[in-house]
């Protein structure tokens, strides 16, 4: 995979423009945009020109984002400096400029179909009304289903030859009562309560009473056991009956949309390790409260997929887009204190469980 490089200038000017129409830019998913001297009427120049490249679009930097850099870096996909605010959300601050850089191009590399597709229903769900946000996600998620990357990984999966996980010994999710208080808590902690079939369709039939039981005014969502939840169980994957189906199981039957519905009465208790469906889910709650050992990552891009549970709509409207396409690329881990500092969690309580 070829990377160029332009200035902010070069993009202004209309460099690549002619890209678009050209097949071999299909064979250079990513562009580098230069910011390094950029002012901010070469920056508001160029920032009308970056949607029609065609390209992931990664700005680099080798110091502070100046302010006047503003509407290019909103324009961009994603920007590293060597210097970020926790609020400036376009722009990820990394210590080694080049390593972050050669970090998310090897993963670009490893799976550019699903890389560019995260960047596609980032853009264009971005200002969607949630429910059809998540519709685009699943129509997004739906295609890359049935490309080469995710066949790919399902290929090498399939060879460890893993059955189905066995149905749960007990309810995979308990609802308990106290005052105006409802807790739902995930209950499969034999599979650190991995968002299968038995567990979303009991946290989905928990929801919906949620939702007719207006007396509540208080809804906590939990999870047993080591971890929240680990996201989707693996040993599922693959099994559907065919991607249509499946687009309207994950829409119409997945739970998003009743998260993103309760959201002003819901309070999530994330700890240990919350992965894919366990965070994507989760961020859309209210108040998303994070015990210190809580480890956040999504990994579905480097699976040849994006994100399925809601994670393209709720991730980017607490961190950005920008913050949610380098999380989505690399798969990176964040930890609890850094996952407060960029809004992903609202506050950080309790002890190591």
């Amino acid at each position: 995979m070829d990377v160029r490089t332009l200035t902010a200038a070069d993009v202004a000017g209309g460099a690549l423009l002619e890209s678009v129409l050209d097949p071999a830019a299909l064979l250079e998913p990513v562009l580098i945009v230069d910011l390094d001297g950029a002012d901010g009427a070469t920056a508001q120049a160029a920032a009308t020109r970056v949607a029609s490249l065609g390209n992931l679009t990664v700005g680099v930097c080798s110091g502070a984002i100046a302010p006047d850099l503003a509407p290019l870096t909103a324009a961009l996909d994603l920007t590293y400096a060597a210097v970020a605010g926790a609020a400036d959300r376009p722009v990820v601050g990394v210590e080694d400029l080049d390593r972050a850089l050669t970090e998310f191009l090897t993963c670009v590399r490893r799976c550019p179909q699903a890389s560019h597709i995260a960047g596609q229903v980032l853009r264009a769900s971005e200002h969607l009304p949630v429910d059809a946000a998540i519709d685009v996600e699943s129509l997004g998620y739906s295609t890359l289903q049935g490309g080469a990357e995710f066949g790919g990984w399902l290929d090498e999966r399939r060879r460890l030859g893993r059955p189905l996980p066995p149905p749960p010994e007990m309810s995979p999710v308990l609802l308990s009562a106290e005052g105006d208080t409802l807790r739902i808590t995930l209950n499969r902690p034999e599979r650190r309560n991995a968002y299968g079939t038995a567990l979303r369709d009991g946290l989905v039939e928990a929801l919906r009473t949620a939702v007719l039981a207006r007396g509540f005014t208080h809804i906590v969502l939990d999870g047993a056991g080591s971890s929240f939840c680990s996201g989707g169980d693996l040993d599922e994957f693959g099994h559907t009956p065919d991607t249509a189906t499946a687009h309207l199981v994950r829409t119409r039957g997945g739970a998003a949309r009743l998260m993103a519905r309760l959201a002003e009465r819901l309070e999530v208790r994330l700890h240990g390790h919350c992965v894919g469906a366990g965070i994507e889910i989760s961020a859309f709650a209210g108040l998303v409260v994070a015990a210190p050992d809580t480890v956040v990552r999504l990994p579905e891009v480097a699976m040849g997929l994006i994100p399925g549970a809601g994670g393209t709509v709720s991730v980017p409207r607490r961190i950005g887009r920008w913050r949610a396409l380098h999380l989505f690329v690399t798969g990176s881990a964040l930890g609890a204190e850094r996952a407060r500092e960029w809004g992903l969690v609202d506050e950080i309580a309790g002890g190591v469980r």
